[in-house]
């Protein structure tokens, strides 16, 4: 899809990489919720979630720390549901995280049926290339879907109490503190679960630290873009709100 000399310099150049997927993450995201409104924020959430566990297993190095590539997605998330609960309130961003929680349940338990079907012949390598990245372990599914649904609950909830307590002001404040507070959690939460027992303490410790830095990081860099898309009028793009025939909508 790319040219040759633009892929030689990406594979040369991976921290400049890993800050081209961040824009890029976040721009899909103001395009959904600029097209689609609320809507697109549950688009945006179900998404992330579903490649971020696609892209989960998948271990690079970046700034010199190793980290998991689903850190940049899982960490949009928390982009979408803080701009849901900015502009539509608890019950939205809630619902929002919900249904990502389902789709999750959704996709892991259709993936485990489809690796049960015996492969043809000529389709060997699909399957093993399937039922490696699908291969879910108990552990896994648990640890991440656990954790994902305690710190996204969370993050709602922080979100909302110190909007309470800042009378509304102060949206970067609690924009990172909310953010950083639930990363924080879901780290603690998912290396605990997926990793103790299975690698070393300070191995753990080491891969906890590194994803919290750049879940920091990403939640720095997301600052203005909320400031930006909370003053954009969408209304009229939330169809169901608007009350209005089916055909007038577009």
């Amino acid at each position: 899809m790319l040219p040759s000399s633009t892929i030689e310099f990406l594979l040369a150049h991976q921290d400049l990489l890993w800050l081209l997927t961040i824009t890029i993450d976040l721009t899909i995201t103001l395009v959904l919720y600029w097209w689609f409104g609320k809507v697109g924020l549950y688009g945006v959430v179900v998404l992330n979630i579903m490649l971020s566990n696609l892209q989960g297993p998948k271990l690079t190095v970046v700034f010199g720390m190793p980290t998991s590539l689903g850190v940049i997605l899982y960490s949009g998330i928390y982009f979408a549901t803080d701009l849901l609960s900015e502009r539509y309130g608890k019950v939205e961003a809630n619902r929002a995280v919900l249904l990502g929680f389902a789709s999750s349940l959704v996709v892991v338990a259709i993936m485990t049926i489809s690796i049960l079907f015996l492969p043809a012949p000529q389709a060997m390598a699909v399957h093993s290339a399937i039922t490696l990245l699908f291969g879910f372990t108990p552990r896994f599914v648990f640890g991440s879907l656990f954790a994902y649904l305690i710190s996204q609950s969370f993050d709602v909830w922080i979100f909302h109490y110190l909007k309470e307590k800042t009378k509304g002001k102060h949206l970067w404040f609690r924009n990172n503190m909310s953010t950083l507070l639930s990363q924080a959690l879901d780290t603690v939460l998912y290396s605990l679960v997926v990793w103790w027992g299975i690698v070393a303490l300070n191995r753990a410790i080491q891969l906890g630290i590194a994803k919290y830095i750049f879940k920091v990081i990403i939640a720095l860099v997301d600052t203005p873009f909320i400031y930006w898309a909370r003053t954009w009028k969408v209304e009229d793009r939330d169809w169901y709100e608007t009350h209005k025939p089916y055909s007038k909508q577009f």
